[in-house]
């Protein structure tokens, strides 16, 4: 232990080592850099184990008044890679640089936002001389990364509506109005009126639409996607929606039949489990267009699934699918149909602008009339009797009850609670014969799966355990309870998934949270939000605080072409409008990016995205 002092006061550093190698290391009276973690112990600050090196040593590297640290890992800290090692061969790598940094950016850029240039930028990130010469070369940075991506967004937005046509559906004609003025369930909420402006526009204005619909759980977005389907019929063009999992397309097939009932349209689904007579004879009235509307899995991407004269692809949960996958149905056409994506996860605003920031965004952001919020409550483990009493008094007023667990069998590295134990526990306390329980997960076939949700959904079964596989696709009104064991292992986007299961009928629904005693800081501040708020996009906006973005869409799209190096999507929204609005600017100005002071751009964009495929034709 030794004590250093500055104006400030006294601080003690702990070394687990002799105080020979202290004494021989440093000698009073010298100046050092100290940095580390500071702690309290008898009511004095100490820091264990601090980096430290005397000033003239940093001084010879380099001119900096605040010390880099860079990430390293337990592996590398063995090989006496730390961050201060680093640090020094950064240090010696910029000192024998022997010219500048090209710039980057156009100097009309850097000299109108006041930016700080590149050379001096990738110094002081790593060598500030001050915090806010670290500010300004960090937001240089930021600026310059989040601004390409946008720009390469909204080029190829810009290119696709100059170079793009598409099919005009000029007529709003009798199979429309004959569902809206005869098969609509209840009056469209002013969003999906919205909403429906927005699509009618894009359909009849002569360029490929290429929207993304967003709308939280149970807000209608299969009835703004049907009437968008009707459009396209009454122009006489065929549709179809494409889902991820049977379940999803199978609720679709049955939603949709239903709003159709008593109209002369011919409906028809495709799935992995779809037999060989099935699929011939859709593939022969596919082609005849005696077909208005597939619905369907991956199935409608296999080359024997041909359309007489697609004209509208609807993609449903679309961020399951690969691009590539969604390209392959866009190609199904000579000509590109319009394409609406839909997606029952709320993504934050910055997030949108950057995933899908070469689509146009619609936001059903209101429930239909008639339902009544979710409750949600938060249980512990030791709380399980409370929770079982309260699953017996809604079976007797004749609700059913969703479990959900985390995993289908126990496992020896997650401490998850799983299925298989839980259907053992769940069965002792709810027996039969007063009792039935089903039970769906993904290992089950197809069939079986389709037995066990019959079951629940004919209403024979008053508990289905499942895993994740309900997320999606589900809908049964009377279902009035979801209960997610080990909550806090759930994302709060996938809570909210699950949630949005219930409350699908006029009852009120309860949404309770299982998980241990003992919950982390975030764990706690994700169940607090949970049980606070029933609003998709707040609780999107607070995941993405807490866990970054991740991995939120499955597969970087087009526009991320790397991940990030130094902007971050869930803190920098600021820059994120602010740089899309210079791009705008300047596309606005130079579609082609052909003016000489923007040939720079041209070719940082070349350099940047070059070697990705663009999918922005299909999302």
């Amino acid at each position: 232990m030794a004590d250093f002092q500055d104006e400030t006061g006294i601080l003690k550093l702990v070394w687990f080592k002799g105080v020979k190698w202290i004494t021989g290391n440093f000698a009073p009276g010298a100046e050092f850099i100290v940095f580390g973690k500071p702690g309290v112990f008898n009511g004095m600050i100490n820091i264990i184990h601090p980096e430290i090196e005397a000033v003239n040593k940093v001084a010879e590297r380099i001119s900096s008044a605040l010390q880099a640290q860079y990430s390293t890992t337990e592996k590398l800290k063995n090989q006496f890679i730390t961050s201060k090692t680093l640090s020094k061969l950064t240090g010696t790598l910029l000192q024998q640089l022997k010219f500048r940094i090209p710039e980057s950016l156009p100097s009309y850029l850097v000299a109108k936002y006041k930016l700080m240039d590149l050379h001096d930028s990738l110094n002081k990130i790593h060598f500030p001389g001050n915090p806010e010469e670290l500010e300004r070369a960090r937001y240089r940075l930021k600026f310059e990364e989040l601004f390409y991506i946008q720009l390469n967004l909204l080029r190829y937005k810009t290119i696709r509506n100059i170079k793009q046509k598409g099919f005009v559906f000029a007529n709003v004609g009798e199979n429309f109005n004959n569902f809206y003025f005869n098969n609509l369930p209840f009056a469209l909420t002013g969003a999906q009126k919205r909403v429906m402006k927005e699509i009618r526009k894009d359909l009849g204005s002569g360029r490929q639409m290429n929207r993304l619909l967003q709308g939280d759980v149970g807000s209608g977005k299969t009835l703004v996607a049907l009437m968008s389907m009707l459009i396209a019929i009454d122009n006489g063009y065929q549709a179809c929606i494409m889902a991820p999992t049977e379940i999803l397309a199978s609720q679709h097939y049955q939603t949709i039949t239903r709003l159709l009932s008593g109209m002369d349209l011919k409906v028809s689904l495709l799935t992995g489990s779809s037999k060989k007579k099935s699929r011939k004879n859709i593939s022969e009235s596919l082609l005849d267009s005696s077909l208005n509307i597939l619905i369907g899995t991956h199935a409608l991407l296999e080359d024997n699934v041909q359309f007489h004269n697609l004209g509208l692809v609807i993609i449903d949960e679309q961020h399951r699918f690969g691009v590539e996958q969604r390209a392959r149905l866009w190609q199904k056409n000579l000509n590109p149909p319009h394409i609406l994506v839909m997606t029952a996860t709320p993504i934050p605003r910055t997030l949108a602008m950057t995933l899908y920031g070469d689509l146009d965004v619609s936001v059903i952001d209101e429930l239909p009339p008639g339902r009544v919020p979710i409750r949600t409550m938060h249980f512990t483990d030791s709380e399980k009797n409370k929770v079982f009493g309260f699953m017996r008094s809604q079976i007797a007023e004749n609700r059913q009850i969703f479990v959900v667990y985390p995993l289908i069998k126990e496992s020896e590295t997650l401490d998850y609670k799983d299925l298989e134990d839980g259907w053992d526990t769940i069965s002792r306390s709810f027996p039969p014969p007063k009792y039935c329980i089903s039970v769906v997960h993904g290992k089950m076939t197809a069939a079986n799966k389709e037995m066990s949700m019959k079951l629940f959904k004919d209403g024979h079964a008053h508990i289905l355990i499942a895993t994740t596989v309900i997320e999606v696709g589900v809908d049964i009104p009377n279902a009035t309870v979801m209960i997610i064991e080990s909550a806090e292992k759930f994302g709060l986007s996938q809570l909210h998934q699950l949630r949005g299961r219930v409350g699908r009928g006029a009852e009120q629904s309860y949404c309770i949270l299982m998980s241990t005693d003992k919950l982390s800081r975030e764990a706690a501040k994700r169940i607090e939000v949970m049980v606070r708020t029933n609003d998709g996009f707040e609780i999107a906006e607070m995941d993405l605080q807490l866990r970054g973005p991740g991995d939120i869409e499955g597969t970087q799209q087009s526009g991320i072409p790397f991940d990030l190096k130094i902007a971050n999507l869930g803190k920098d929204g600021q820059i994120i409008e602010y740089v899309r609005n210079i791009a705008d600017e300047i596309l606005k100005k130079d579609p082609a990016l052909e003016d000489n002071q923007n040939l720079l751009l041209r070719s940082e964009l070349k350099r940047l995205f070059s070697q990705r495929q663009s999918w922005s034709n299909i999302s």
